[in-house]
């Protein structure tokens, strides 16, 4: 058996007064036509990303919703995890090409799981390249499977694609963030696009008394006498690290003592991660105004909480994104953010909605000085974009969408009862 995550109890009826009524009252009544449901959710790490941290969330959700959820992770070596992460880059437009030995470690290691993988399921969901080629590879085990795609995959790399492509035969239904993630010759039929969503009861997204958040990041060195902008993300060149801090020296002659926090996390699945963060390290040497932060040092939810709170402005310049959950966090506790255009990003940020869209460098610094010398714009851009998070990105709507794409697949292709009633879809004969 794969290795199992274990999670705690939530409550759905807690986000009653928070997220939409319509989005809340949908959702009980699918999760009741699906009651007993049993799915399992597979990826590579369980932490240091947003995949998990949707997972932590939504998995407990969907159990005390009615359903039966599971989440187990995928196991591999640090060869493993190095060929995916190459994969993941060129499925994303990089270059990088994989060898026939790389592709034979991806296959081995993903035949390893399969055969690991029980056949106790009604809907097996496989999160992004790693866990891919499990239902080719090791049969379908009597389970629709539906494949989540969470990184942008509009233009893959040729060779990569014609690589992963076969493996995706074996799916029922697959799921992107938006719809011009869907690479050329997909040849999964049902499709879905959902974008995903933030969890506001998570200890990363709950409201924080200010006198405690102050407390958190003075603790840690941040001096909020001064001001303070910030990028909360992987450490991934995608995410454009370096341009930050080039934009930012671009800002603080005209703001001295400004000061920028890079806080990042390094997940077990992303080899790459201590590479970006040795260059990030090099860039900023010497510069004690400049704060780089890991989850390895104590750095976690709260802390991620205190300073999307308390920045003056929250940063994301991706240069390619899936969707950047960080800007919705940032902008559900109201703060203004400056964005790369890019991905699922301009999805969360409208026109005047939430912070102010860029692609370039020089673009990134004028937009982060005009909100720091227009407070009261950038306060007003921070609520709005704190309503939009409301009605489009909270994690309701998430699991709403979610038991859509499950009820449309029952009723295509019915589940055995094997002990569990499932009611029969209007105008469907029981």
């Amino acid at each position: 058996m794969l290795d199992l995550v274990d999670l705690g109890k939530r409550s759905f009826a807690a986000y009653r007064g928070i997220a939409p009524d319509e989005q809340l009252d949908e959702a009980l009544h699918l999760a009741e036509r699906l009651r007993g449901v049993r799915c399992l959710h597979l990826n590579a790490t369980p932490y240091g990303g947003g995949v998990s941290e949707i997972l932590r969330s939504s998995v407990p959700l969907l159990n005390d919703l009615g359903l039966v959820a599971e989440w187990q992770l995928i196991r591999g070596d640090a060869s493993f995890f190095q060929v995916t992460k190459r994969l993941h880059n060129a499925l994303q437009g990089d270059a990088t090409e994989l060898s026939e030995s790389e592709k034979a470690i991806y296959l081995a290691h993903s035949q390893l799981n399969a055969s690991h993988l029980s056949a106790d399921y009604d809907f097996i969901i496989v999160h992004d390249p790693q866990p891919a080629a499990l239902p080719m590879l090791g049969g379908r085990k009597g389970a629709q499977w539906i494949w989540r795609c969470h990184i942008d995959t509009s233009r893959p790399n040729p060779q990569a694609w014609e690589f992963l492509r076969p493996f995706l035969y074996a799916y029922d239904a697959a799921v992107f963030t938006v719809e011009e993630f869907i690479p050329p010759h997909f040849p999964i039929n049902h499709v879905a696009v959902q974008p995903p969503a933030i969890d506001p009861l998570s200890p990363k997204n709950l409201p924080l008394p200010e006198e405690l958040a102050r407390h958190v990041l003075e603790w840690i060195g941040v001096r909020l006498s001064r001001p303070l902008i910030t990028q909360i993300s992987r450490f991934d060149l995608w995410k454009d690290p370096l341009g930050v801090i080039d934009a930012y020296r671009r800002v603080r002659p005209h703001i001295p003592n400004l000061q920028l926090a890079l806080v990042g996390s390094l997940a077990l699945d992303d080899p790459e991660g201590w590479q970006v963060y040795r260059q990030i390290r090099e860039a900023t040497t010497g510069d004690n105004l400049i704060h780089v932060f890991t989850n390895l040092v104590g750095v976690g939810n709260i802390e991620v909480n205190a300073f999307q709170t308390l920045s003056n402005v929250v940063l994301q310049k991706s240069l390619r994104e899936g969707f950047g959950l960080v800007v919705s966090e940032a902008l559900w506790k109201g703060t203004p953010v400056v964005a790369g255009r890019a991905g699922g990003i301009p999805q969360q940020m409208p026109e005047g909605t939430g912070g102010i869209l860029v692609d370039t460098v020089e673009e990134c610094a004028e937009a982060v000085l005009h909100l720091l010398r227009h407070p009261q714009e950038a306060r007003c851009l921070g609520e709005q974009g704190r309503e939009h998070v409301r009605r489009h990105f909270l994690m309701p709507r998430l699991l709403l969408e979610h038991l859509r794409l499950l009820d449309a697949l029952v009723h295509e292709r019915p589940i055995e009862p094997r002990g569990l009633a499932l009611a029969p879809h209007p105008g469907v004969s029981p």
